[in-house]
């Protein structure tokens, strides 16, 4: 599929579709959280790798996820120092994450908000979607639109260059490193993946 607008991909996200737009980190490959299983067969991916729910903003992190007054206190401390940023915490999942999202059910879920204007745009236009690399599974993410329309044909990519200067800023907001990952349990949080953010526990 040809690249197309950010309007034309904002619809493109919200009736199903595949799309692919950059981040801070490296460019996600997306869809609704119901139709997430289309990036599991896209990418040839592993049912036991769960996916990210990305959002535009941190006040909606919180529907997503369960626990004690305490905990969320904890967490919310820490999304206030990285987020919106490459952090992704992996957190107990609430009923409104589909299972389609994570199939083995393990009842967790991956939330990150990114630190890239034009991404936030797009999901506070979507809301919360289903993301991932885009990449087949084992390879390295694809970093550049172009590259990722060659590999992914069904996929709805942004076209950078309609975008302005003020729009996007793609030196900016592609460094080409995937997300830390961090996972909270009963001990506090554990590094599942070191990444962009050099996480501390304080």
């Amino acid at each position: 599929m040809s690249q197309i607008s950010i309007d034309q991909l904002i619809i493109a996200a919200k009736s199903g579709n595949l799309v692919s737009f950059p981040t801070d980190t490296v460019p996600a490959l997306a869809t609704l959280p119901g139709c997430a299983g289309l990036i599991f067969e896209a990418k040839q991916r592993s049912q036991d790798k769960p996916l990210i729910l990305m959002l535009g903003e941190v006040t909606d992190l919180w529907q997503f996820t369960t626990g004690t007054d305490r905990e969320i206190e904890i967490w919310q401390a820490v999304a206030d120092q990285y987020l919106p940023g490459a952090l992704t915490l992996v957190l107990p999942a609430s009923e409104l994450i589909p299972a389609v999202m994570n199939p083995l059910r393990n009842q967790t879920i991956g939330l990150r908000v990114p630190d890239c204007d034009i991404a936030r745009s797009i999901l506070r236009q979507t809301g919360a979607l289903a993301t991932t690399s885009a990449n087949l599974s084992g390879q390295p993410p694809l970093l550049t639109m172009p590259e990722i329309s060659n590999h992914f044909p069904q996929v709805f990519t942004l076209d950078c260059k309609s975008q302005t200067k003020d729009d996007l800023d793609l030196d900016r907001s592609i460094i080409g490193q995937p997300s830390t990952v961090i996972q909270w349990n009963s001990n506090g949080w554990k590094i599942l993946r070191q990444g962009a953010v050099n996480f501390m526990d304080n």
